[in-house]
């Protein structure tokens, strides 16, 4: 592969939550319409430099190494890179590890590469089209590229990934407190495919419903930094898209443990909780730091040292991935998980 005067390219990606779908039924010609949060919690960190060969090394380095000789191969690249990963989102917790590590090792790829023989470079769209990423939902790619709160409107009979249509900045200081249970992982692949053709039909009423609280209550609480009224928004978006989803996970949450968390918070009024994508992760909106802290003791102490679960305090990360071509390595330091 030619190379750039560049030595190498180092990617930071970040984690995103999956807040709820929008509309499951269909009957407009849509389907799905995702809404998603950028966190500032985890992410997927590489570097690569040209090779004679390919290769990878690092926490995922098997699924990045598929990804590039996946990517080389369709978009008619010579030649090979390598691969160093010194952080990965953790897989299929709901936290968007796949397409964020399909998007980092695609535009590495792209910024390696001079000669385009394929044509003109790829945009993130592409880059998510060509690896089979993005196929439900467009949120993880709107992370990739600008962060904040996203939201997109569902696929249709002519969508390749799901286009987003709104991008909004997530109030500085509120927080989210990430409940994790490492104990298991939530629906993907096949299973993921047949829970999905399983589900029963989806109230057209049910899905107007959520769409108005999008429009009327969500976003206008983003705009006035209204808490209460986002909190509201996402805890009701999240009950109606549990409820429908609850035959195929086993409840309206994946994990029994992040269930018992998150009825706790609810009983104090912390109302907008839920869980992210299939999960397990868990989530509970704070208005700020200090109660995001409170919550996370208030959690300790009601449950117990038995517990599985391990916290993490977010904040909304209103920016998309971080693509350095400087010799200086990317900051590699990581929030440790609290039990």
């Amino acid at each position: 592969m030619s190379s750039r005067p560049d030595p190498s390219i180092r990617v930071e990606a970040p984690a995103r939550l999956h807040l709820g779908f929008l509309d499951l039924n269909g009957g407009l010609g849509r389907r799905f319409g995702s809404l998603g949060l950028t966190i500032d919690a985890f992410a997927t960190r590489l570097r690569a430099e040209p090779a004679e060969e390919f290769s990878a090394e690092g926490p995922g380095a098997e699924r990045a190494l598929a990804y590039a000789r996946a990517y080389a191969s369709a978009r008619g690249l010579r030649g090979g890179v390598r691969i160093r990963l010194t952080e990965t989102i953790p897989d299929h917790a709901g936290l968007g590890s796949g397409t964020q590590l399909a998007l980092a090792v695609g535009t590495a790829l792209e910024h390696l590469c001079v000669a385009d023989t394929a044509g003109a470079a790829a945009d993130c769209r592409g880059i998510a089209a060509t690896l089979g990423r993005g196929q439900r939902s467009g949120i993880g790619i709107g992370a990739f590229e600008e962060g904040g709160f996203i939201c997109d409107c569902g696929r249709g009979d002519l969508t390749a990934v799901p286009p987003v249509v709104m991008r909004l900045p997530f109030p500085a200081d509120w927080r989210v407190l990430l409940l994790l249970d490492q104990r298991g992982q939530g629906l993907h692949g096949e299973r993921e495919a047949h829970a999905f053709a399983q589900l029963p039909q989806f109230p057209a009423a049910t899905a107007g419903h959520l769409c108005r609280l999008l429009l009327m209550q969500l976003v206008p609480g983003l705009l006035e930094e209204r808490f209460q009224d986002v909190a509201g928004a996402i805890g009701e978006i999240q009950r109606a898209v549990g409820a429908h989803f609850a035959p195929a996970q086993g409840g309206c949450f994946a994990s029994p443990a992040v269930a018992a968390a998150l009825d706790w918070a609810t009983a104090q009024g912390f109302v907008g909780s839920g869980q992210s994508s299939w999960g397990p992760t868990g989530f509970i909106l704070a208005a700020d730091l200090e109660q995001a802290r409170a919550l996370e003791l208030g959690l300790k102490a009601c449950l117990g040292d038995g517990s599985p679960l391990g916290y993490r305090i977010a904040a909304g990360r209103n920016r998309g991935a971080r693509v350095d071509c400087e010799p200086d390595p990317i900051e590699t330091t990581v929030q440790s998980v609290t039990r």
